[in-house]
C-alpha cells in the first residue's frame, strides 16, 4: 500500500529551517496534547532535541533561555507550557529596534582619517608652550605619513603644512623655514624582498666518478 505524498506545497511553513521538518512536527504535536502535565514533559523533549542539534553552543551563556524562545517561535506563540524564562510574544519579536545614528563626518581629506581631525581638535585647545609644539610637529609628521600612503610620490612639507592650517580653520599655522618634518623614507619604509634560499650546488666531483664508472 502507497503511502501519501506529501508535498512542500502542502506543508505549514518553516517557521525556524534550521532545525529542520521533524522538530515543527514535533511542536505541532504538542499543541495538540490537552493533558498540560504531558504537553510540559513533550515540551522539556523537544527542548533536548533542539539542544543536542547544537551542542557547540552548549557552553554559550543564555543558551537554554534561547532554546525556548525558539521553541515558541516554532509554535507561533501557540505552545501553552511552564518555562522557566519569561516567554516572549509575538510584538515583542517583531519590534524595531532603534535605528543607530552614526557619525556623518566627510572630510576635505579623507586619506587623512577621522583621527587626526580629533587630534588637531585637541591641539587647538592647549595653550601655548612645548606641549602644543610637539604635538602639531608630530601631527604633521602622521599627515605627511598617511599622505604618503595614499599617494606613494614625494610630497613637500608645504603642502602638509597648508592642510593643517585648512584642517585647524586658520589656528595652526607652521612654516618650512621654522620646521622641518622627517624624511619621506623614515616616515615610509619599504618591505624588504624576500630572498630565495638557493639548493646546494650539485657535487661535480661525484657527478664525474660516475659517469667514468
Amino acid at each position: 500500500m502507497i503511502e501519501n505524498l506529501e508535498y512542500n506545497s502542502g506543508r505549514t511553513q518553516l517557521r525556524m529551517p534550521e532545525y529542520g521538518r521533524h522538530v515543527q512536527k514535533m511542536v505541532e504535536h504538542a499543541l495538540t496534547i490537552e493533558d498540560k502535565k504531558e504537553r510540559n514533559q513533550i515540551a522539556q523533549n523537544i527542548i533536548k532535541v533542539m539542544g543536542n542539534m547544537s551542542p557547540h553552543l552548549r557552553d554559550v551563556t543564555d543558551f537554554q533561555h534561547k532554546l525556548w524562545d525558539q521553541l515558541f517561535i516554532i509554535s507561533d506563540f501557540k505552545l501553552e507550557v511552564d518555562s522557566p524564562f519569561p516567554i516572549p510574544t509575538k510584538e515583542l519579536l517583531l519590534e524595531k529596534s532603534a535605528i543607530l545614528e552614526y557619525p556623518q563626518n566627510h572630510p576635505k581629506y579623507r586619506f587623512y582619517g577621522n583621527n587626526i581631525q580629533l587630534m588637531i581638535n585637541e591641539a587647538v585647545d592647549l595653550d601655548e608652550g612645548d606641549l602644543k609644539e610637539a604635538l602639531v610637529l608630530n601631527i604633521a609628521n602622521h599627515m605627511k605619513k598617511c599622505y604618503l600612503n595614499w599617494n606613494k610620490d614625494s610630497v613637500k612639507d608645504e603642502v602638509i603644512f597648508k592642510h593643517l592650517v585648512e584642517l585647524s580653520d586658520g589656528k595652526i599655522k607652521l612654516k618650512t623655514e621654522e620646521e622641518e618634518l622627517r624624511q619621506a623614507s623614515d616616515l615610509v619604509k619599504k618591505k624588504p624582498r624576500s630572498v630565495t634560499k638557493k639548493g646546494p650546488k650539485p657535487n661535480n666531483k661525484n657527478n664525474r666518478k660516475k659517469r667514468t664508472r
